[in-house]
């Protein structure tokens, strides 16, 4: 589990007070959810995410993950293990000059050995649909097929929770479809052996839908917590935090007003 104890968080600043980005957050995050997080740009969502592996260490409060308290420096190797997080631009994330030794990076790193390494990577490949890629440069792959080599150079050191920083903003619809089959498929054990938790940050609504649970944040503060379709009825509340509902759930809104009538 992870747990967030009533987190605040303001970069410094010279001068001037800092302003907190995150305000006395806490939350549950339970083995095996599927949760989505929006709000509109600067209302933190991404800052959260980042204490989440202790990427960003909060100013006051705490995040523990499986009893690991992210603000001891000793603990934060394993809470990196477990916590894996696929960026919004997977160029800033992507370090290697072949997809292989990509998917490798991290595991050399912790020290798997290699007959062990090799089998993960052959792997990975073949469950991302990467094989054809193996010794290709990662700058020669679409942008699709990156997004799904950082998936799967992250999936590789197994970890037990997936937070995954808009990872289909910058992409066209159908490699859009095609990271929400595998974000879905890795949720549903079909692409991994044990449950994973899955974290997606999104900006699109209808990306939500398949999700167990909501988080709707506003100027720092988690505001709504619920199942998406149950958010997506409040229709006041959206407007006033500039969001909207997914289609379908509108044009549903719209026939039973007209049945109404």
């Amino acid at each position: 589990m992870i747990t967030v104890e009533h987190i605040s968080f303001a970069y410094p600043s010279h001068g001037d007070s800092p302003r907190n980005i995150l305000t006395d957050v806490s939350i549950d995050i339970r083995p095996g959810e599927s949760i989505a997080i929006m709000g509109h740009n600067g209302s933190g969502k991404t800052t959260f995410a980042r204490c989440l592996n202790g990427l960003l260490i909060p100013s006051s409060g705490a995040v523990v993950v499986d009893e690991l308290d992210t603000a001891e420096q000793k603990n934060l190797v394993d809470v990196r293990r477990r916590v894996g997080m696929v960026f919004q631009n997977p160029d800033n994330q992507i370090v290697s000059t072949t997809v292989e030794r990509e998917i490798a990076f991290g595991l050399e790193n912790l020290g798997i050995p290699y007959e062990q390494m090799h089998a993960i990577v052959d792997e990975m490949l073949e469950k991302f649909n990467l094989l054809r890629y193996r010794l290709h440069p990662p700058h020669y792959l679409s942008g699709g097929e990156k997004q799904r080599l950082a998936l799967a150079a992250v999936m590789a050191m197994k970890p037990r929770y997936l937070v995954l920083d808009e990872p289909t903003s910058l992409l066209d619809p159908i490699n859009r479809k095609e990271i929400l089959n595998i974000v879905k498929a890795l949720h549903d054990q079909t692409m991994s052996a044990e449950p994973i938790t899955t974290i997606l940050i999104t900006q699109f609504p209808e990306e939500a839908l398949f999700i167990d649970r909501l988080l709707i944040f506003n100027q720092g503060q988690l505001i709504m917590d619920d199942d998406p379709r149950t958010v997506f009825q409040s229709s006041e509340a959206l407007d006033h935090l500039g969001l909207e509902p997914p289609v379908t759930i509108k044009v549903h809104k719209m026939l039973d007003e007209c049945i109404k009538y």
